[in-house]
């Protein structure tokens, strides 16, 4: 049986091994790991797909791949070898099994998680393309993060100018001195440490108590998309103050009785979409060289786990009822706490909700997640004092939420024009149901 190098997506059209898990002459069994490879876009496991004796091994670790290439081959119970060319444009074909590297590490098999068929990888090395649009094979980011080395400096030898492996080894790491090294005197020194290494860091803080906490592959994919979100999207901010007296006196009505209820947040899901509906301009991403625009309203719900964020989409939420909305956002507010949601559940979207409301926060600006073009921020209900049409003063429930769009998809007109409907469908709240 041949062992293929899969297709992670429609655009990916090779990848790196990064290592095997197995060697020629092991038996491995349906679902044993057998190698890792890693893309543009993610790193995982290949698992076995049926069981047999590794008998050929074509293409060592380190070596990048087409999509379709014949890497390995498993041989069954009573099967009899045949002679498979490998896939064209594959980097390595061997008769024989291939001299494994000296220095190869020792050969670990691990067990899969029966919930996560795939692992994902612990670590990010940056984007496939530089700021300037040079692409960088995924050996070179690894390898270019392992030596730090800047890929800015460097200038690629492959295909139109791509920066690959071997780029990065002829390279010189960057000489570090004491002086650039040593802790420089600053009232900000948050502000010098921008761009430092670690070890530059903690040299700031020589003389401070502190305890490393080793960054995991959430918190690292987390912190470079939100830095690669405020460095390429403009985003703008606007401000409104929700009068959510009525809405919550209809919360309370539908309540009475429900043993699942409704939640604020579940309204303003709801709002926001009928929002977005109402704005296809609005309902959209961009692109590029285009602009998507949507004929359904997909709403993200940010969802607070253990050591970071995850952003379930909620789909079609325009048309669903609020019942069904709560009770979806609580089913996946519930899996994604246990690392549970499969990838689609979790991509696409045209905008977000993240409410901080339940900590008590008054308000705040959220940080877009592309390629979504808004997300909508919303602050604590709280009463206070408004003045009534007779010039008398009364108290009032209100919120304040902050909408923060992507000026390359949304207008300051078009996104004022949206807070002021999401304003009006929450203070009237039967439109949410309508």
């Amino acid at each position: 049986m041949d062992i293929l190098m899969p297709q992670l997506g429609e655009t990916v059209t090779e990848g790196t091994i990064i290592s095997w898990q197995c060697a020629v002459g092991d038996e491995v069994a349906s679902g044993d790991v057998l190698f890792e490879i890693e893309t543009d876009k993610t790193t995982m496991e290949v698992p076995a797909t049926s069981a047999g004796s590794i008998t050929e091994i074509r293409v060592p670790a380190g070596q990048v791949v087409p999509v379709g290439a014949v890497v390995a081959i498993i041989m069954g119970e009573g099967e009899i070898a045949v002679e498979t060319p490998p896939a064209n444009g594959a980097v390595s074909t061997m008769a024989a099994p291939p001299v494994p590297f000296p220095s190869a590490p020792p050969i670990v098999k691990r067990e899969l998680d029966p919930f996560n068929a795939v692992r994902t990888p612990e670590r990010n090395f940056g984007p496939a393309a530089l700021s300037n649009g040079i692409r960088v094979t995924p050996l070179a980011r690894r390898l270019a993060e392992e030596k730090g080395i800047s890929l800015a400096t460097l200038t690629g030898s492959g295909p139109r100018g791509r920066i690959v492996a071997s780029d990065v080894r002829e390279a010189r790491p960057p000489a570090v001195d004491a002086a650039s090294s040593a802790p420089v005197a600053s009232s900000a020194p948050s502000a010098l440490a921008a761009g430092l290494k670690g070890d530059q860091v903690k040299a700031l803080y020589a003389d401070a108590p502190f305890v490393e906490v080793e960054v995991d592959g959430m918190r690292r994919t987390i912190a470079r998309r939100l830095v690669e979100s405020k460095q390429t999207v403009p985003h703008f901010y606007l401000t409104a103050d929700v009068d959510i007296e009525r809405m919550l006196d209809l919360r309370r009505q539908i309540n009475e009785g429900r043993s699942t209820k409704i939640s604020v947040n579940d309204f303003v899901v709801k709002a926001y979409a009928r929002t977005l509906m109402a704005f296809p301009a609005a309902n959209a991403v961009w692109a590029e060289d285009r602009i998507l625009r949507f004929a359904r309203v997909d709403v993200g719900v940010a969802v607070a786990v253990e050591g970071g964020l995850f952003t379930p989409v909620v789909r079609s939420a325009d048309s669903k009822s609020l019942s069904a909305i709560a009770e979806e956002i609580r089913d996946l507010a519930e899996r994604a706490r246990a690392r549970k949601l499969e990838p689609h559940e979790y991509q696409g979207g045209s905008g977000s909700v993240s409410n901080l409301g339940m900590y008590g926060v008054r308000e705040f600006a959220a940080i877009i997640s592309p390629p979504q073009a808004s997300i909508l921020a919303v602050g604590a209900a709280m009463r206070r004092p408004v003045e009534t049409a007779d010039g008398g003063v009364a108290f009032t429930s209100q919120m304040t939420v902050t909408l923060s769009c992507d000026h390359r998809v949304i207008d300051g007109a078009l996104g004022a024009e949206m807070l002021r409907e999401f304003k009006a469908i929450l203070e009237e709240p039967l439109r949410a149901l309508l």
